[in-house]
């Protein structure tokens, strides 16, 4: 839902944040004031927006059927579900709706509307449609398969045997799993997109705020929702700013012109980490950082030279120099305190072992070659470091800047060298880690996977898919487990093109008067219950 004007409080908290010689004000009371680089921000359709800023902004206009329990992420609680039931043979799980639930324009929300969100992310084939084409639903079944049997029934049978909880844990997480109006999304359908252009920069959400207005890397206002089944929000509005200077985002905050920073340099953190006026607030993702190295491009398509990369990459330094406040040190493909995990393999800087490995796949001169990646902090960063290290080897690589889209882009179409980039399922279990870095059922440019970071890197193992494949469905935990640690064994030896460096750590700044702010660790912060204490 969109406005056409803005209330004029709107333009008084703009106006406070104008140019940086202006006398210090606070913010206003009913607002947030929120920082943070709007670059990759530019879709905020369900169907067709993975990115983890338009995540967050979509938690706060559209619902999901359930969400997980921040204080214990293997328990779910109810959404827009009141309950659900899981059948004895794991086959099916029906869940039973609230009766009270609106969309922003007034539509009572239905099963009806949860069946065809579900479905529009498959009929439109984005690289969201991955999550759900990896249980077995693709165009031809979804509608029979899940379906409203009544207003506030829904059912939802698997098309594959597999852990049903999997299915449950995409429906709380995933970014395509929300619920879309769709009448109103049909109102402004186009040539038969489903409204799929109109929704880019719109919303037909049931959540606690509605867009109000976004401007692209300018502005975003998000206006209360007072109809909303859970409780109006405590904040009439939040106003989001781009910006991409991390200095900025520190002296707004100390000025009191910001509430809150997202994405602010370690040196500016650290340097208000402790103060009385400012609150940081650390909290692991699931997400990792990682170097991504082609294997369509003949260099990279050789083991030894991908080896010789690992070998190449200054680990220890990037943890201790450049990832503070970003991200933990992690060099497997899975999230760190999961049962599953192996201990980090113990990859080192070592420029001998790179030179004799190179020299042995043909490349005793080494290579020229590109490193594409976003131009902030940390991944500018990243890669200037890794631009040095890999020089010592004698690899030539220029960087290549450029938008979110530009970038992730460029590997989602498999057209890039290596890449610095940041990716992840969010959900903290094995399965999810290993099927997006090491999985890829359909290695043809025509497959059209972008979910699967393999699948984007050209990385095609298929004794290691049927590791994972195995995993997902085998009830016994001690053989599942069994089955991880023989895949990440395989991802190891095959140099695997997908690097881990870190696990991403997102540290968020506010003001000391900002209270109720917690972040989700699936990317799906909600402002609902934020209120200023003064």
């Amino acid at each position: 839902m969109t406005f056409s004007t803005l209330h004029l409080g709107l333009f008084a908290a703009v106006l406070a944040l104008g140019p940086m010689t202006m006398a210090h004000a606070k913010t206003p009371a009913d607002q947030l004031i929120v920082g943070m680089s709007m670059v990759n921000l530019f879709s905020i359709d369900p169907a067709n927006a993975p990115g983890l800023d338009a995540s967050g902004v979509n938690a706060n206009l559209y619902d999901t059927l359930i969400k997980r329990d921040q204080g214990n992420p293997e328990k779910h609680l109810p959404q827009l579900a009141e309950r659900w039931d899981i059948s004895e043979d794991g086959k099916q799980v029906t869940f039973h709706l609230r009766q009270d639930v609106k969309f922003h324009s007034g539509n009572p929300l239905t099963a009806e509307d949860v069946a065809w969100s579900l479905y529009r992310v498959m009929k439109l084939n984005f690289g969201l449609a991955t999550t759900w084409k990896a249980y077995g639903y693709n165009l031809d079944n979804i509608q029979s398969l899940i379906r409203a049997t009544d207003a506030h029934t829904l059912v939802v049978d698997l098309p594959q045997t597999m852990d049903p909880l999997l299915l449950v844990d995409s429906l709380a997480i995933s970014p395509s799993a929300v619920v879309v109006d769709r009448k109103t999304a049909l109102a402004h359908e186009k040539n038969g997109d489903l409204g799929a252009g109109w929704l880019v920069t719109n919303e037909a959400g049931s959540g606690p705020f509605v867009l109000s207005k976004w401007s692209a890397n300018d502005s975003l206002l998000l206006t209360r929702f007072d109809g909303y089944w859970g409780g109006a929000a405590k904040l009439k509005r939040v106003v989001v700013r781009h910006m991409t200077e991390s200095q900025s985002l520190r002296l707004m905050l100390e000025r009191g012109d910001l509430d809150l920073a997202y994405g602010m340099a370690a040196p500016d953190i650290r340097a208000i980490d402790g103060s009385d006026k400012i609150q940081v607030q650390s909290l692991p993702r699931g997400t990792m950082y990682y170097v991504a190295m082609s294997m369509k491009q003949a260099e990279f398509a050789k083991p030894q030279v991908r080896e010789a990369v690992r070998n190449l990459i200054d680990y220890k330094g990037l943890d201790e120099q450049v990832m503070p406040y970003y991200g933990k040190l992690n060099q497997q493909p899975m999230q760190l305190g999961l049962e599953a995990r192996l201990p980090d393999p113990g990859y080192h800087m070592d420029v001998t072992k790179a030179k004799k490995l190179l020299a042995e796949a043909g490349y005793p001169n080494g290579f020229t070659t590109t490193i594409r990646t976003l131009s902030e902090p940390p991944f500018i960063d990243i890669a200037a470091r890794l631009q040095a290290t890999l020089a010592e080897g004698g690899i030539k690589a220029s960087i290549v800047t450029g938008t979110g889209n530009q970038v992730y882009g460029a590997m989602r179409a498999r057209n890039f060298e290596i890449i610095v980039a940041r990716g992840a399922e969010r959900y903290p279990h094995p399965y999810f880690s290993l099927r997006t870095f090491a999985y890829n059922p359909n290695n043809s440019d025509d497959a059209g996977l972008p979910n699967f970071q393999g699948w984007r890197a050209s990385f095609f193992n298929p004794q290691l898919n049927s590791l994972i494949d195995q995993a997902g469905v085998t009830r016994d935990s001690a053989q599942r487990i069994s089955l991880y640690h023989q895949a990440q064994h395989l991802y190891d030896q095959q140099v695997g093109p997908i690097l881990m460096i870190s696990q991403m750590t997102d540290t968020v700044v506010s003001a000391a008067d900002v209270k109720g702010f917690s972040g989700d660790d699936a990317e799906a912060t909600r402002y609902l219950g934020v209120y200023k204490q003064r």
